[in-house]
């Protein structure tokens, strides 16, 4: 008779994703594809300005109440609205990085979170941030998952090898 081994369970990596801005999402997305390309299990938690990146490009704006509502309708969000950290320069700077990222053949960041999704990332929003600044469940892309809290987030950061805030 044999001894069986257990099976391994995969190395996990959480990532917070807290900034909204083109450059820090790519970033996000260039070490959570990395991470589940090489076996991990990888958890990326949206939480308050870094929802913008999950926010779906078309539709109304949407929002709770009227202050969420003119929240929500000056801060779009939607991965083809983000803008650099720096040099933004009124879009010049954003538009100069898209093109240099399609001129050396990277993904654009929404090719990086459909290739996310198709390699298990999972991609949660923070609940509460969606709560504090009137965002609903039906304003985020098909390649999210539901909303979940902060425990969600703790409890997975705890089991994870890497843990990165961005």
């Amino acid at each position: 008779m044999t001894e069986q081994t257990p099976t391994a369970e995969k190395e996990k990596m959480t990532l917070v994703v807290f900034s909204g801005e083109f450059d820090k999402a790519v970033a996000a997305f260039i070490l959570a594809t990395t991470g589940a390309s090489m076996g991990m299990d990888v958890t990326m938690f949206f939480t308050f300005w870094g929802l913008n990146i999950l926010k779906k490009n078309d539709g109304p704006a949407g929002g709770k109440g009227l202050m969420g509502k003119m929240l929500n309708l000056m801060n779009r969000g939607g991965s083809r609205r983000l803008k650099l950290s720096h040099f933004h320069m009124f879009g010049l700077g954003t538009g100069m990085m898209k093109q240099f990222m399609k001129d050396n053949r990277l993904p654009s960041l929404d090719e990086f979170i459909q290739m996310a999704k198709d390699l298990g990332v999972k991609m949660v929003p923070c609940s509460t941030s969606c709560g504090i600044m009137g965002i609903q469940e039906g304003a985020f892309r098909e390649e999210t998952g539901g909303m979940v809290g902060a425990a969600y987030f703790l409890n997975e950061a705890r089991q994870s090898k890497v843990t990165l805030f961005i």
